[in-house]
């Protein structure tokens, strides 16, 4: 019997692995192996990405977790992979077709070694990994198309699974990644993946030297899913005009002590804790009073549960210069 109805899904990412020069997108080794150990004797079971579809129409009794790797680079085949091979440890791959084989990043041949694994997905990472979101719809659709024709010439299938470059996309941008036939997209926003989340709007948790160290990494995975039934505004790619925000936010009913909740955002390029108020029972208002500043505006709300668990939910926008 488990202390929740259901757990949810984590899914955690990363970039680089032992390259100290780049800490914003990297994991020390000893400290990626710590948090390996931490996963197992939190008892959390690694979720196959082919069993992805099935596990989002299941309430999850025990606690799983996704693991998913972004840009294809040399040091995580040369430093992780051969770590996740010999644990059985199954994973998502995203890689941006253009720098394949290019400094630093892994080649076809190493790639198709792993696409040869039964523990591994290759994902679409696009082509150009270019700030897509602030292209227009033909620069967009045509750089997705050149990523899934190299993926099918070299690894005979495009994938279900897409992830945007940086984490960051626009209603225009999902819905060219849902006609192109992608089941899936994750953005880099944080979260816990359950049944209430948009399929092309899949929240991960960032995984580098400052959001990986131990006492946060064990936080992390004892997170659980916020549900709710809608978000607004529903595109996440703010103008000018639009920005700051009014951001309302409806929760499944049953939370009991949702009263209690605290959301943070960045707002003027500085985290403080947001001025929230209740429209109604379960329909929150988070008031941004500054400009959200630079690329990304982000707001993370969370609650106290049991046992050390923590509901959580962020949601991130994309600040356009126009």
């Amino acid at each position: 019997m488990s202390d929740f109805e259901d757990f949810g899904l984590i899914s955690i990412m990363y970039h680089r692995f032992g390259e100290s020069k780049y800490p914003s997108t990297n994991i020390q080794m000893d400290v990626f192996k710590e948090q390996l150990q931490i996963i197992k004797n939190e008892g959390i079971e690694f979720i196959h990405p082919k069993d992805f579809e099935k596990s989002l129409s299941e309430k999850k009794t025990s606690r799983k977790i996704l693991f998913t790797v972004d840009d294809g680079l040399l040091s995580f085949y040369e430093n992780a992979w051969p770590i996740l091979k010999e644990k059985g440890i199954p994973f998502i791959l995203f890689v941006n077709t253009r720098e394949v084989g290019s400094f630093n990043y892994m080649n076809w041949e190493q790639i198709l070694e792993l696409s040869k694994s039964d523990h591994v997905e290759i994902g679409n990472h696009s082509h150009s990994h270019e700030y897509l979101v602030d292209e227009n719809s033909n620069v967009i659709n045509q750089d997705i198309i050149k990523s899934i024709e190299i993926f099918k010439k070299k690894l005979g299938k495009n994938s279900d699974f897409f992830s945007y470059p940086f984490g960051e996309y626009s209603l225009e941008f999902k819905r060219i990644i849902k006609n192109l036939g992608f089941k899936y997209a994750f953005g880099q926003h944080s979260g816990v993946i359950d049944e209430t989340k948009d399929l092309w709007e899949l929240p991960r948790f960032p995984i580098n030297e400052k959001y990986g160290e131990i006492k946060r990494f064990s936080t992390l995975v004892k997170t659980l899913p916020f549900k709710y039934k809608k978000i607004k505004p529903k595109n996440k790619y703010l103008i000018q005009s639009k920005n700051p925000p009014r951001v309302n936010i409806e929760f499944h009913e049953g939370y009991k002590n949702l009263n209690q909740i605290n959301c943070f955002s960045n707002e003027g390029n500085k985290w403080r804790n947001s001025n929230i108020v209740f429209k109604s029972k379960n329909v929150l208002e988070v008031n941004i009073s500054e400009k959200f500043i630079g690329e990304r505006g982000r707001i993370n709300c969370s609650l106290k549960e049991k046992n050390g668990f923590w509901r959580w939910l962020g949601v991130q926008y994309v600040i356009s210069e126009k």
